[in-house]
């Protein structure tokens, strides 16, 4: 595993002298950790065009519409032929998640969903597969005879972007495709709310059993919450799957207060615990929040200033370690905030994908503990069956790191890890 800040090796998993591991049965490195997640596999496809474009292919400028296969072929056909595609970018926001961990664990995450059979180099599929890491395992991928999901964005010369949006055959994963064994031995299972959007479609049951699979097996199952308008949708059969399946869920400030009808960012993180073990919240520019269970006996205070909004005292106990509150006798509400990164980048280049940088994070942490445990059982640092291997400020600090990494870039994926030493992610990072 690569963790971030520069290291010993020594250091990297730190261990009470009372609590070596047994030489001879176990040894760094042959645990074989890493995530998998389940993606409406779509391209961001950017172009530069005339408005008699537009007219031609029934667009409405600066809208956003869905189109349909045969106006999206065309399209492109048309987009291809004139030379004005700039770029093809792999969208999808578990996607961005998975390719994220990959970039920072320097690990391997596995991705299902569908994709094009029959791929020539240069086309939309060629391009999600280049801005993919290496690292990211597509072999367990679905093969479709038609196109995977298009997201065209239209620049015309006045500076304004049109999008136009189909998704083909990106929701027609089969439950065949979601083999048990690969999500019995991950670290997390990572979902997206937009699967669980049409109960008629084959990608939502394959969500849900993929989630039932993990549950029964004690994997943690992740949830990001996808868009306010969704959440207001589907609210009280997503807050039912929430109670049944999710450990952790993931969303900005506006599907926070869809889910819970709360437009204080503190209080809907209090709510929502009800419902999940664990939940990450950014805020735009506030920041994010990072909450969830820990043991009442167990609980650590922070050395940091106390702070108080919607809840006083709110970040007290934030040096604690999340825990299920199911794996709890006492449990208690822990709640811990970060302001944007060195105050947020100078220049804000792109804000699509921040929350899913954070989340990479945080999913990191998740499978930097299942690693430990794993090849360190006797450890101190699993008397308890902790969700990370950090408290939640230390992995509210590398979250808030990595969210303005993608802030700073074009591009909502890492192009590459995090600088080798970042002055706040010290030296104790791995020991809180």
């Amino acid at each position: 595993m690569k963790f971030p800040g520069r290291r010993k090796i020594k250091h990297y998993f730190p261990v009470n002298a009372d609590n070596r591991f047994d030489r001879e049965s176990t040894t760094f490195g042959h645990v074989n950790t890493y995530i998998c997640g389940i993606d409406q596999n779509m391209v961001d496809i950017y172009a530069h065009v005339d408005d008699s474009a537009l007219a031609d292919f029934g667009l409405t400028k600066a809208a956003s519409q869905w189109v349909d296969i045969d106006t999206a072929n065309r399209l492109y056909e048309f987009l291809q032929e004139s030379g004005a595609i700039d770029n093809q970018y792999a969208g999808g926001t578990i996607g961005n998640t998975l390719h994220n961990y990959s970039i920072l664990a320097d690990d391997r995450s596995v991705q299902f969903g569908v994709m094009s059979q029959n791929i020539r180099v240069g086309d939309y599929a060629y391009g999600y597969l280049c801005n993919t890491s290496s690292k990211v395992d597509m072999t367990f991928l679905q093969p479709v005879e038609g196109a995977i999901g298009r997201c065209y964005t239209l620049i015309t010369p006045d500076g304004e972007r049109t999008f136009g949006i189909n998704p083909g055959s990106m929701n027609d994963l089969s439950q065949a495709f979601i083999p048990e064994h690969v999500i019995t031995g991950s670290s997390a299972l990572v979902l997206c709310a937009y699967t669980l959007g049409d109960d008629s479609l084959p990608i939502y049951h394959a969500t849900r059993k993929a989630a039932k699979i993990a549950r029964e097996n004690g994997i943690p199952v992740v949830l990001t919450l996808g868009t306010s308008m969704l959440v207001e949708k589907i609210r009280e059969p997503l807050k039912q799957f929430i109670r049944d399946h999710v450990t952790l869920v993931a969303m900005n400030e506006e599907e926070a207060q869809a889910l819970t009808g709360e437009t204080d960012p503190l209080l809907a993180c209090e709510a929502i615990l009800d419902l999940a073990d664990m939940l990450l919240l950014t805020a735009g520019p506030e920041g994010l929040y990072l909450c969830g269970h820990t043991e009442t006996s167990m609980a650590r205070e922070t050395d940091n200033p106390i702070r108080s909004a919607g809840i006083s005292d709110f970040n007290r106990y934030e040096f604690s370690r999340p825990l299920r509150r199911a794996d709890c006798d006492e449990p208690m509400k822990i709640y811990s905030h970060i302001s944007p990164y060195m105050g947020g980048p100078e220049k804000i280049r792109n804000t699509n994908g921040a929350g899913d940088g954070a989340l990479s994070a945080v999913i990191h942490d998740i499978a930097a503990n299942h690693f430990h445990r794993e090849v360190l059982p006797t450890s101190g640092k699993h008397e308890r069956p902790w969700l990370t291997y950090s408290s939640f400020s230390q992995v509210c600090k590398y979250a808030n790191r990595v969210s303005y990494e993608v802030l700073a870039q074009s591009s909502p994926r890492l192009s590459r890890a995090l600088p080798e030493r970042e002055d706040s992610l010290e030296e104790s990072y791995w020991e809180r």
